[in-house]
């Protein structure tokens, strides 16, 4: 449904950033089963988004589409990796407008921009036009990566993060942080409360791949690493409060920024 215009909530002095990307794995969509979408699940998501979205703060929004389907291991049963990958960023679109319309049933304005031309059901991707969506208030959800293959969403994330000026790319993950081994397979990982890029770089630490976390670095784009599943995480993320693990430096809050 569209929903009429309205001004943009003014952005609360308990918010620690004014801007943000936050990034959401597929698979954070289906929660306990093996595919597809969880009503509940992308309901409860939205929910947490609503309150960023009520306390002013601009949402840029990319969704992995690994919950429908996965180029890469597609292309590792012997199907064309160029071929794989759009389906993939097929999959990412649907997420989208599933999100979408979670978020407009909650009375969230949205809009759906596609990095692959597809009219009927949504916006192509155009910069400055995101840019205006987020100023007047409206939760913006890039679909279908850079639109092109061999880039991951995780890529993807970090370009949008960047051309939206985004203060921090959020990375929500079903572990609450970056650890130094699988804290699903040993007990003794060890979390990391910050880190700098070259050290995941360096280390192999399972963040992102190697050519976000590259684009993060050069471009100074800071990361904080999230349990999604930890309900409230996204809006203490959003207050300030410590939160899975940092990537990089934060920038000022925006009370500071301003003087």
């Amino acid at each position: 449904m569209e929903l009429q215009a309205t001004l943009p909530p003014p952005l609360s002095n308990t918010a620690r950033f004014s801007r943000v990307l936050l990034k959401l794995s597929g698979e954070a969509l289906q929660g306990d089963g093996k595919g597809g979408i969880s009503p509940k699940v992308l309901l409860d998501i939205a929910s947490e988004v609503k309150e960023v979205w009520e306390m002013g703060v601009q949402v840029g929004l990319v969704i992995g589409g690994g919950n429908i389907f996965r180029g890469v291991s597609a292309a590792t049963e012997g199907m064309d990796r160029a071929t794989a990958d759009y389906m993939g960023m097929m999959a990412t679109v649907i997420n989208a407008l599933a999100m979408q319309d979670a978020l407009e049933r909650l009375g969230v304005p949205t809009r759906v921009q596609s990095a692959i031309e597809m009219s009927a059901l949504a916006e192509p991707y155009i910069r400055r036009r995101a840019l205006r969506h987020l100023e007047k208030g409206r939760v913006v959800i890039f679909a279908a990566g850079t639109g092109n293959p061999y880039f991951t969403t995780d890529t993807g994330a970090s370009l949008r993060g960047m051309e939206i000026h985004a203060d921090v790319i959020m990375k929500a993950t079903k572990v609450d942080g970056i650890y130094d081994r699988d804290p699903e397979k040993d007990p003794n990982a060890v979390r990391y409360e910050k880190v700098s890029y070259p050290e995941v770089l360096q280390k192999g630490l399972k963040v992102m791949d190697s050519t976000a976390i590259s684009l993060c670095m050069e471009n100074k784009m800071p990361i904080i690493v999230f349990n999604l599943h930890k309900k409230g995480n996204i809006l203490r993320a959003m207050r300030g409060e410590h939160v899975g693990t940092v990537v990089g430096e934060l920038p000022p809050a925006p009370a500071a920024r301003a003087n």
